[in-house]
């Protein structure tokens, strides 16, 4: 026997077409009115909201239950479908023209009090208490469309991979920890005492041999876990569109995703793109220009190294610093000329708070310059370094004399506050841009070594494959990052496929035979029985939708996402085990031993 509540219909699926008809819905209580005994009911679900007339004179039910009906309560309702009177139709609700007149009521499930109007979008509710009662901050219309457009995008994804000629093919969660760029999460095995399963960082490795393997054109919707500081467009487990090609060169995997990104762009976000095709900036004219690999080339503002005219100056502090190997290096607030004492302070802070021992600024009017170091600095100086900066009366130029990381790192968040407040970052634009010709390795001063700077498995140039040991620092890498609005949403490389080389690369990052035969001894022997030429991509899907979705941050794409300390406020995890437990797996806590 059905059960007599069964719906007939969704909340979102009637129209003027089914005038007459007897139908059952069922839902939340969007919102309840009380007209002078005749209560009106907007009945909610994924699909919609349906008017809903409950009249105590054509419907036989019980009126106090009618009247204990609240917002949130889950009803069914059995009723004929009318059209509005005129004067009352909604056009703002795809079923605006109808309601339906109840002829019977069931009440499903009661609830308590939200802690939250679920029904307010302008109402400002604390991430905090929004992540506790997670599940009913997923009723919200907002969130719910942020569900359907990650449900759409990923659809979309898989479809054009699939014609594409590419085969889905799952890897492991349980894998062995190697050095990724992160800390792994580990998880302790029961019944390999002392030994532990890394959950992955991505499926690298795991990609790479499916290469060796034959499969040619391998994707994956990855889960992937990094046990990393949380930030806006980073959680704990994220999901990502990983690929893996062979026969391929750079340019090849490249097109492939760059066809993606646009059809992504034209069918699912109202959003304008930029450019096309996707403009590609090396590694160093990004740095030199943006401060960063990730800009955002939704505005100008570029910075501008002043450092030739800064060490002819007297100004002791830009001096000295050109003459340690820093740069002096500026950019250009336009309009903010006129900027109180308070309103500078503002960017100097900001500058100190990322690490710069101080901002220099000029002020540039029809009168002359303003600028707390102009004595010091000298007008002409002053003048030259303004010029160079493209200043014009009404502008104010920002100025950071530092070491190179340190000076591009503030002035690049230094170009992103001041776009923010002159309204430069347009909301209804991606700006792609591909950055490319990265180095291979950087410097790790706190190991005294090389390190990787995408990630072990990248491949360099060919012409570079002799400075992996001889000039490290010199080697370009076969890597390309996709950058969108100043986001990194995706990564990867060509690889070094070849055995020697791979050896090469890490015994350059300080690696000994030893430690490269524990770490990546499976792939080297892999790599002895003939594999093909590869490359890959991994793009990530959670910041992908955050951006089309018009959101600051990934937990807003993500159905039960950690807050930023990486806990689960719904659950309360991370959450202590029994000593049982800890047993179980062969492990014991410090401070249980020490009591």
């Amino acid at each position: 026997m059905s059960a007599q509540w069964k719906r007939t219909h969704t909340c979102g699926e009637l129209r003027a077409s089914d005038v007459a008809q007897t139908v059952t819905l069922n839902g939340w209580v969007h919102r309840r009115r009380d007209h002078g005994g005749v209560v009106f009911i907007d009945l909610r679900d994924r699909y919609g909201i349906t008017q809903v007339v409950i009249d105590p004179q054509t419907m036989q039910a019980d009126q106090g239950a009618v009247a204990s009906v609240r917002n949130e309560f889950v009803l069914s309702l059995t009723g004929a479908v009318q059209t509005r009177p005129d004067g009352t139709r909604n056009p703002n609700l795809p079923t605006g023209d109808v309601e339906v007149h109840a002829a019977g009521m069931r009440i499903l499930s009661v609830t308590k009090t939200p802690p939250f109007d679920l029904n307010n979008p302008d109402l400002e509710v604390d991430e905090a208490i929004r992540l506790r009662y997670r599940y009913l901050d997923l009723r919200r219309a907002e969130m719910q469309q942020n569900m359907a457009l990650r449900h759409r995008l990923i659809k979309a994804v898989r479809d054009y991979m699939d014609a594409e000629g590419f085969w889905e093919i799952e890897t492991p969660i349980l894998l062995k920890s190697t050095p990724e760029g992160a800390r792994d999460y580990l998880v302790p095995s029961r019944v390999h005492g002392g030994n532990f399963y890394a959950l992955p960082q991505s499926p690298q490795q795991l990609k790479q041999l499916l290469m060796v393997s034959g499969m040619d054109r391998y994707f994956q919707i990855a889960r992937c876990f990094r046990d990393e500081d949380p930030r806006a467009d980073r959680q704990p487990e994220f999901t990502q569109l990983d690929i893996e090609m062979a026969f391929v060169e750079r340019d090849d995997v490249m097109d492939v995703i760059e066809r993606l990104y646009l059809q992504l762009a034209d069918t699912l976000s109202d959003k304008t793109v930029q450019t096309r095709p996707i403009p590609r900036i090396p590694f160093a004219e990004a740095m030199e220009k943006y401060g960063c690999d990730t800009p955002d080339l939704r505005f100008g503002l570029e910075l501008v190294d002043v450092s030739d005219l800064a060490q002819n100056t007297e100004f002791r502090v830009f001096k000295d610093v050109v003459a340690k190997g820093g740069i002096v290096k500026g950019v250009r607030a336009p309009g903010c000329g006129d900027y109180s004492r308070k309103q500078v302070d503002e960017f100097t802070t900001l500058a100190r708070s990322l690490g710069a021992k101080g901002l220099v600024s000029i002020a540039v009017d029809d009168e002359g310059l303003r600028s707390p170091v102009l004595q010091h600095l000298g007008e002409a100086a002053a003048s030259r370094i303004a010029g160079a900066l493209e200043a014009e009366p009404g502008d104010l130029a920002l100025i950071v004399a530092d070491q190179p990381d340190v000076t591009n790192a503030v002035l690049a968040r230094l170009r992103l506050e001041i776009g923010d407040r002159l309204g430069l970052r347009d909301p209804n634009t991606l700006a792609f841009c591909w950055l490319v010709d990265f180095p291979l390795f950087e410097w790790d001063e706190d190991e005294s070594r090389w390190s990787f700077v995408h990630n072990p498995f990248c491949g360099p140039f060919p012409e570079d494959e002799d400075l992996v040991e001889s000039d490290p620092g010199s080697a370009r890498s076969l890597q390309y990052d996709l950058v969108c609005n100043g986001w990194e949403i995706g990564g990867g490389s060509v690889r070094a496929h070849k055995r020697d080389l791979l050896e090469k690369i890490w015994l350059t990052m300080g690696f000994t035979p030893d430690q490269i035969d524990e770490q990546i001894g499976h792939m080297l022997e892999a790599f002895s029985f003939g594999v093909p030429p590869h490359g890959g991509i991994a793009m990530g899907l959670d910041r992908t939708i955050a951006i089309f979705a018009d959101e600051d941050s990934i937990r807003q794409v993500i159905a039960f996402p950690k807050n930023q300390q990486a806990v689960d406020l719904m659950t309360q995890a991370p959450s202590p085990v029994s000593d049982a437990q800890l047993e179980e797996v062969h492990l014991a806590l410090r401070a249980k031993r020490e009591e």
